[in-house]
C-alpha cells in the first residue's frame, strides 16, 4: 500500500466534515489558499487529504481520509467545484515545513490496509442486532429521508461509511467511527451510538410524562 499512494500529502483541514472512504464528498471552493490546494493537485496526481481541525489553535486530528478528485469544475466568479472520492484513511506521522499556501503532511497507511480490499462481509451484524431496521427509525426520528432503494445498492463497506457520514451524531463520534480500524468493530461502535441517542431520547420523553 505504501508505494501505491504517496507518503506526502496535501491536506484540507475541515472542521465538522469527517469524510470516509468510499464516499463522494462535493466541495466547493473559493478561499485562495484552497484553491491552489486543489489545482496543484488537479494538475499532478489528483490526490488530496481531508481531516477534520480541532476547535483549538490550529491542530487537526490524527486520522483523516485520502480522496481523489474525480469531477473538477471552474465557475465564472473564480470558484471550482469539485467531488472526492474517498480512497483510504491515513494516519499523520508529521507536518511538512513548505512555501506553499496550504499545507501538507507526511501520513501512513498501514492501520487502514483493509481499506481498499474487497468489502468484509458482516452479515451476521445485520441478523444479530436488526441494524438496518435501527438505522431506518433513528433516521426516520431525526427527519433525515434517505431513497433506501438506491442505497441497498452500495457494498457493505460503501453502505456503513454512507451513515457514519451522514447519521445526526457529533463530530466527535463520527470521528470515533472515522478511526475504527475493522468494518465491524466500526458497524458495531454506529450501533452503539445510536442505541445511545435512541435510549436518551426515550429517557427524555418519560420524564416529560
Amino acid at each position: 500500500m505504501d508505494k501505491k499512494f504517496p507518503k506526502q500529502i496535501p491536506v484540507f483541514p475541515l472542521s465538522g466534515v469527517i469524510y470516509f472512504p468510499k464516499t463522494n464528498l462535493p466541495l466547493n471552493i473559493f478561499e485562495e489558499r484552497y484553491l491552489e490546494l486543489v489545482n496543484d493537485c488537479f494538475r499532478s496526481n489528483k490526490l488530496m487529504g481531508m481531516v477534520q481541525s480541532k476547535k483549538e489553535n490550529s491542530s487537526v486530528y490524527k486520522v483523516g481520509c485520502l480522496g481523489k478528485i474525480s469531477d473538477y469544475q471552474e465557475t465564472s466568479d473564480g470558484r471550482v467545484l469539485i467531488n472526492l472520492t474517498g480512497i483510504t484513511r491515513f494516519e499523520i506521522t508529521k507536518e511538512i515545513s513548505n512555501q506553499k499556501k496550504y499545507r501538507e503532511f507526511e501520513v501512513d497507511y498501514k492501520k487502514f490496509h483493509k481499506d481498499v480490499l474487497d468489502s468484509e462481509k458482516i452479515s451476521l451484524v445485520y441478523d444479530n442486532f436488526k441494524f438496518m431496521e435501527k438505522i431506518k427509525k433513528f433516521f426516520e426520528k431525526n427527519g433525515l429521508m434517505i431513497n433506501w432503494k438506491e442505497f441497498e445498492k452500495l457494498d457493505e463497506a460503501q453502505k456503513i461509511n454512507t451513515l457514519s457520514m451522514i447519521a445526526p451524531i457529533s463530530n466527535e463520534e463520527k470521528q470515533k467511527l472515522l478511526e475504527t480500524i475493522s468494518l465491524g468493530e466500526k458497524t458495531n461502535t454506529l450501533l452503539n451510538i445510536i442505541e445511545f441517542y435512541s435510549y436518551e431520547n426515550s429517557s427524555d420523553n418519560e420524564t416529560i410524562q
